[in-house]
């Protein structure tokens, strides 16, 4: 799962994909200069998985826009990691829809700090769509969306306060919601289907990959402590295998299923990342909180760990290993 500081085993084969992908002819070179010469011109696209956002994963990157991007997030590792090698623009957003990608203007919350709760610099004014990133001589796209259209934040912000409600017992999240999980995928399926053809007609001759949701929620919800904020709080266990398989893989096939049938390329992260759930030792995701003193907000996310396991299979993807 680490990462080598340089790898250059690869730079080879990404020499050689920037020369057959990108290589101009006469008339497009006249047409419109190079950005940068050779480099394979990339767009990172998504949510908070992709930004980044919470403190685990670094730093704000500029410039601060309320979308959270950080400088630990899996679009700056590949960044770095490539160096002159790729042109990337990362313009990923906490808090976007499949439809803030390709269809509206996000109005985003940046990233919340304690004591205050909210960003302090906010509010921050509209983005614009992130297919904006996208032009006709990007050659590489990827795209890590979807929790937000099902309303899964809410749905965790429910779970927690209904589980405590219930003392830790039964499943009274998955009574409040598993009879509307239906329509909210039948709506997904359409809409990721739609973002991806206007990233389609958007950069006919790009390379559209998508990337799933890691292993949020252990196989054995048992091991999750109930009450614990460095975990899931007070969702019940029977709540937490509820979400797994009916909310997390169901998603995630979703997106395959989609991103498969459109022949695009799907970045499975759910098989590599078990064990590593916000319940296990070696937890690549971190949960409600990453630390109580001093007190850090996660809202169940990936760590640094879980975005560098991130980049490595992005990357391995692009590059083509």
């Amino acid at each position: 799962m680490p990462r080598s500081p340089s790898r250059l085993a690869v730079a080879g084969t990404a020499v050689a994909l920037t020369a057959g992908l990108i290589a101009p002819t006469a008339a497009q070179a006249a047409a419109k200069p190079a950005t940068r010469a050779g480099a394979l011109k990339w767009a990172a696209l998504g949510d908070s998985y992709t930004a980044g956002v919470i403190e685990a994963t670094g730093d704000l990157t500029a410039p601060q826009d309320g979308c959270a991007r950080t400088t630990g997030s899996y679009p700056e590792l590949i960044r770095r990691d490539l160096g002159s090698l790729a042109d990337l623009r990362n313009v990923s957003c906490s808090g976007a829809t499949t439809l803030d990608v390709h269809a509206n203007k996000q109005s985003p919350i940046g990233r919340p700090l304690p004591p205050l709760g909210t960003d302090p610099n906010a509010p921050y004014p509209p983005v614009p769509p992130q297919v904006d990133a996208v032009d006709p001589d990007t050659r590489v796209i990827t795209v890590g969306i979807g929790g937000n259209d099902l309303g899964f934040a809410g749905i965790l912000k429910d779970c927690i306060e209904l589980g405590a409600t219930n003392l830790g017992q039964g499943t009274p999240c998955k009574d409040k919601y598993d009879a509307q999980l239906a329509g909210r995928f039948d709506q997904l399926r359409t809409d990721y289907n739609t973002m991806l053809g206007a990233l389609r007609l958007k950069a006919p001759s790009a390379r559209v990959i998508t990337v799933g949701y890691p292993h949020l929620i252990p196989t054995d919800a048992k091991l999750c402590r109930y009450g614990d904020p460095l975990q899931f709080a007070t969702f019940t266990a029977g709540d937490l295998a509820w979400a797994r398989t009916r909310v997390l893989e169901p998603l995630n096939l979703v997106i395959e299923q989609v991103t498969s049938a459109r022949q695009d390329t799907y970045v499975d992260l759910y098989p590599g990342s078990a064990g590593h759930s916000v319940c296990d030792a070696d937890h690549w995701l971190d949960g409600v909180l990453t630390s109580v003193i001093p007190l850090k907000y996660a809202v169940v996310h990936p760590n640094a760990k879980g975005q560098a396991f991130a980049a490595t299979q992005v990357e391995d993807t692009v590059l083509g290993s």
